[in-house]
């Protein structure tokens, strides 16, 4: 006994019957074939599609999508490489995901927010001038000796025992001269500020 459209869309169907309804859309385009498919599979996607994306209409539009890829492509439906199943949900799959690219925001480089400025802010622009001035006027008053080796260690990036050997000096009174150095400069910005 055949069975009509109608028992197709109520009960399950074997994996075979599956094969043999997509073979028939493939190869005579057999619209009935489709509608058995799609009477089947459509209340299944949107099902898959709904717990996926969390938007009925969302899933909707992608169950008809992905409906209308089967009818497409349904040529393409090789039974050996695997069942009707599988075929049509790594399709509704592939489909989700497009569409999940193409809904998820672009990053726009020069979208205001996310370029920065190339000036800092005039409060903080005077604040840091102001720091500046304070710390050239503390450094001025340093010793001598003291101011040498602390340009040698900052500016020029040189080693402790680098200057040390520069200036012919121990190491240790390079160390002594900078943390003397630290402190009064630490004394002078406090009493500025």
């Amino acid at each position: 006994m055949k069975r009509t459209d109608r028992q197709f869309a109520d009960q399950d169907l074997s994996p075979m019957e599956l094969s043999n309804l997509l073979t028939a859309v493939g190869q005579d385009r057999s619209i009935e074939a489709f509608e058995t498919i799609f009477r089947y599979y459509g209340p299944r996607v949107r099902s898959f599609m709904a717990m996926k994306t969390r938007d009925a209409q969302l899933a909707e539009e992608l169950m008809q999508e992905t409906m209308t890829a089967v009818w497409n492509k349904a040529v393409q439906f090789d039974p050996a490489r695997g069942n009707v199943s599988a075929w049509i949900f790594t399709i509704a799959r592939n489909l989700r995901i497009d569409a999940f690219r193409r809904k998820r925001p672009v990053f726009d480089e020069n979208d205001p927010v996310f370029v920065a400025d190339n000036a800092p802010a005039a409060d903080v622009e005077l604040e840091g001038r102001q720091d500046a001035e304070l710390l050239r006027e503390a450094m001025e008053s340093l010793p001598p000796e003291q101011l040498d080796v602390l340009k040698r260690a900052f500016f020029d990036e040189a080693s402790h025992s680098t200057i040390a050997e520069d200036m012919g000096i121990p190491l240790g009174t390079v160390k002594s001269r900078i943390r003397l150095a630290f402190d009064k400069l630490r004394t002078a910005l406090e009493g500025r500020r």
